[in-house]
């Protein structure tokens, strides 16, 4: 149903992004990303690295790096998916918040919450310059 591809909405190294491999109605699970947590005073750790850029919260007290196609998501201010958060399962589940056509690339919004407007760190980069 989904598949990796080069995005052009990605910058960096990698450039990779998740579409869809065929047409995806509203409300379908397309991919359980399972987790691996860490407490949040580790993530200073994660910090020196590329990851840091990929972790997303797991509750309150816990940071995670996601498997399978999780971290590939790129984000959107009007994202056609969101994500729940399955923590009996340990996995981040990504479902169609719109219908989504096939070849067309799925988005998040990174900030959570579809309707979340507020900037995200790298469109405040610069803002103060």
């Amino acid at each position: 149903m989904i598949e990796i591809k080069t995005s052009t909405l990605s910058d960096g190294e990698f450039n990779r992004g998740v579409f869809a491999k065929q047409d995806i109605k509203k409300g379908t699970l397309l991919h359980e990303a399972p987790v691996i947590p860490y407490p949040n005073k580790e993530h200073e750790h994660i910090e020196k690295t590329v990851l840091a850029d990929y972790a997303f919260e797991y509750g309150i007290n816990h940071t995670a790096i996601l498997l399978g196609y999780g971290m590939l998501f790129n984000h959107s201010y009007t994202p056609n998916a969101t994500y729940k958060i399955n923590f009996d399962n340990h996995t981040f589940d990504f479902y169609a918040y719109t219908d989504i056509q096939a070849g067309e690339e799925i988005l998040i919004n990174y900030n959570g919450d579809v309707d979340n407007q507020e900037l995200l760190w790298f469109d405040r980069e610069g803002e103060n310059e």
